[in-house]
């Protein structure tokens, strides 16, 4: 049976480069990078190195990066932050966000009694930027606008730079939840203004377990953790040496390659969009076109509700996801089609393919063949 892996917007493979840089830390990087003997200072300055190398990717300055265990940690600390360091008491989102974003925007509200605001989708599941600059004028409070770049489960793309401008413009902090862009969209901070962003270094190739947050300069950061100074400040935890030295590696190769690996998973995506339209002229994309969503997520939605399609395609060997993998446990479904799908609609089955440079033809054949198999299409 073979093993077909369409689930990279949940996590990617390693790269065996990132995998021989990781190897080759662990054994020479054993020191601590807060201890001051050479062993320590080893560890350090690949650290320093690796955020140096990380910040020029975004044109910015080694000091407004924070590693972090990862995307949903970033989010955390920019959030709290945002309310407890910067006075922000109104928050602008939506519920479409990855729950990092949702479910901490939610504690806040409880918590410290912020103001919540939720800009509406349209009937394809994207953000209503029109109406931003609308609620900005509602209120005098100091506000944070937090929307995504990517959504992680239909793949629709925020207008980010209309969204920097209008915050820009409105003296408002920006926050982007940038995990499923980064590694696959160039982003210039100096050309696009935001404030903070949040990257997990499995998204794009690398380790597991290790991100980062950007802060703008001249932010003060108060931090989460306790109990030491690392991060200067920020974080307090023994830095993830070998991880951060394989983030910055996994990131370095994605950056080299954005518009080859770009043109190539767009082939694939296009591939399968076509050929499935083949077989089942009656499926549905959940989110925009082609052109409006992220090259590497296809959110499909078959014709009739089937609750076994995702078990039988697992026991095929071909891992998908019925939505956001951090939610694959619930029985809620997704909150992201809940909101833009109509009831009969949404209960539906869908399936989120996700393609990597990975990849193959070969592999989106023998995907689409289980298909006609497991739906018993002639």
């Amino acid at each position: 049976m073979n093993s077909i892996y369409l689930d990279n917007a949940a996590t990617t493979p390693m790269l065996p480069e990132v995998i021989e840089v990781v190897q080759q830390s662990m054994q020479t990087n054993y020191g601590n990078p807060s201890s001051t003997h050479q062993y320590g200072r080893k560890a350090k300055a690949a650290v320093e190195t690796a955020r140096k190398n990380i910040a020029k990717h975004f044109n910015v300055s080694s000091s407004e990066i924070i590693f972090t265990a990862g995307g949903t940690e970033a989010d955390n600390l920019i959030l709290f932050n945002a309310v407890l360091n910067l006075g922000v008491e109104r928050i602008i989102t939506s519920k479409i966000e990855h729950h990092a974003v949702l479910n901490t925007v939610q504690f806040l509200e409880k918590k410290y009694n912020i103001t919540v605001d939720y800009i509406g989708v349209n009937e394809n599941g994207t953000v209503l930027v029109d109406d931003l600059g609308d609620l900005l004028n509602r209120s005098k409070k100091k506000t944070l606008v937090s929307l995504m770049y990517v959504n992680n489960e239909v793949g629709n793309l925020l207008p980010i730079n209309k969204v920097a401008t209008l915050c820009k413009e409105h003296n408002t902090y920006f926050h982007s939840d940038t995990v499923q862009a980064i590694g696959h969209y160039a982003i210039d901070l100096q050309k696009t203004p935001i404030d903070f962003i949040a990257a997990s270094a499995h998204k794009f190739h690398g380790p597991k377990g290790v991100g980062f947050a950007y802060f703008k300069k001249g932010i003060g950061i108060l931090p989460m953790l306790h109990g030491g100074e690392q991060e200067k400040g920020a974080r307090s935890s023994t830095e993830n040496v070998h991880s951060i030295i394989g983030m910055e590696k996994a990131l370095t190769i994605a950056c080299e390659n954005l518009r080859k690996d770009e043109e190539y998973i767009v082939g694939l995506k296009k591939y399968f969009i076509r050929k499935i339209k083949e077989i089942i002229p009656s499926i549905m994309v959940n989110g925009e076109s082609m052109e409006e969503t992220s090259y590497t997520i296809l959110n499909l939605r078959f014709p009739v509700e089937d609750k076994m399609l995702l078990f039988n395609l697992d026991l095929s060997g071909i891992a998908v996801s019925g939505g956001s993998a951090c939610q694959s446990g619930s029985s809620k479904g997704s909150h992201v089609l809940q909101e833009f799908l109509g009831e009969e609609e949404e209960k539906k089955t869908s399936v989120r393919f996700s393609f990597s440079k990975l990849n193959t033809i070969d592999e989106i054949d023998y995907a689409l063949n289980q298909l006609k198999i497991i739906l018993k299409i002639k």
